[in-house]
């Protein structure tokens, strides 16, 4: 019997180890090596290590957290989770079998629905960017391009207009917003273009250009877009935890999902996403399961 089996090995998963690790507690970690993050090639705004490789910095976290002696870290998939009638935890992983726990921590992640159009998944993470936070200083003042559609496109648009004076408006079809989004864009001589886009041009992932419907090409080197998400895994709704309208699982400020003994940290449960939040939930996270275990036992 674990004390906490942790389902997702990213940021929010190490972290949430980390602190359980140094609180002694036994831990095992399974993560299916497919962090949301793993398209960008820099992980930016997070101090100490701005600009480092994600690929870098999750190594060398995996290498921390696997120095203390009750925590075991598994490569594999987790496919199923029940809750047990004693109030502990079975999570079924398929090749590698099934593990019992007390405590179950969710940081399964999203998944980004990227839109089926040529060109776009090669840019992901690298010229068409979502967080002008995370990637905006290394684009600011070029001719950008926002992907998004509906009233949410004001708000953006106020937002980007903080790292660049050129910006487009790609609806990808009718634009669906309010008369003041249009009046936002007029007031700031913002061009709108709702012809579809059927293809995303680029130079090994550096966006060019975008393909329009009727013909035309749009020569651009930087889009933010805003793309539906879901959670990553299917646990959560195996287990029974409430989701939200932003889908992301409802948790406490401790970290507590609806479902007693559950936690989730990371993106699957934190807006926005950030690296420095996933790990600061993770940590207190850890901190949150560690407290209780001890308390109840």
């Amino acid at each position: 019997m674990l004390d906490v089996l942790i389902i997702g090995g990213s940021y929010a998963g190490l972290s949430a180890a980390l602190a359980l690790g140094r609180a002694r507690r036994s831990v095992l970690v399974l993560d299916a090596s497919r962090p949301r993050n793993r398209f960008t090639p820099h992980a930016h705004n997070l101090l100490l290590h701005d600009g480092d490789a994600p690929a870098d910095l999750a190594a060398r976290a995996r290498q921390q957290v696997a120095a203390y002696p009750t925590v075991q870290l598994l490569e594999a998939q987790a496919t199923t989770a029940t809750k047990l009638p004693d109030g502990s935890f079975e999570v079924g992983t398929g090749a590698h079998g099934t593990f019992v726990a007390s405590r179950l921590l969710l940081a399964t992640g999203l998944r980004d629905e990227l839109p089926p159009v040529p060109g776009f998944a090669e840019c992901w993470g690298k010229s068409v960017i979502h967080c002008p936070f995370c990637h905006g200083y290394e684009v600011a003042d070029q001719p950008t391009g926002i992907w998004n559609n509906g009233d949410e496109v004001g708000h953006q648009v106020k937002l980007l207009l903080n790292w660049s004076r050129q910006l487009t408006i790609f609806t990808n079809g009718p634009a669906t917003f309010r008369p003041e989004v249009h009046e936002l864009l007029q007031a700031h001589a913002i061009e709108l273009i709702e012809t579809p886009v059927t293809g995303v041009l680029h130079t090994d992932g550096q966006l060019t250009g975008l393909r329009l419907a009727d013909g035309r090409t749009r020569p651009l080197p930087v889009l933010y877009a805003r793309l539906p998400w879901h959670q990553a895994s299917e646990l959560p709704q195996q287990l029974g935890c409430e989701i939200t309208e932003q889908v992301l699982i409802r948790t406490d400020a401790s970290y507590r999902t609806t479902v007693p003994g559950v936690y989730a940290a990371g993106d699957c449960s934190v807006a926005p996403p950030q690296l420095a939040l996933a790990i600061a939930a993770g940590n207190l996270a850890g901190a949150s399961l560690s407290r209780e275990l001890i308390m109840g036992s």
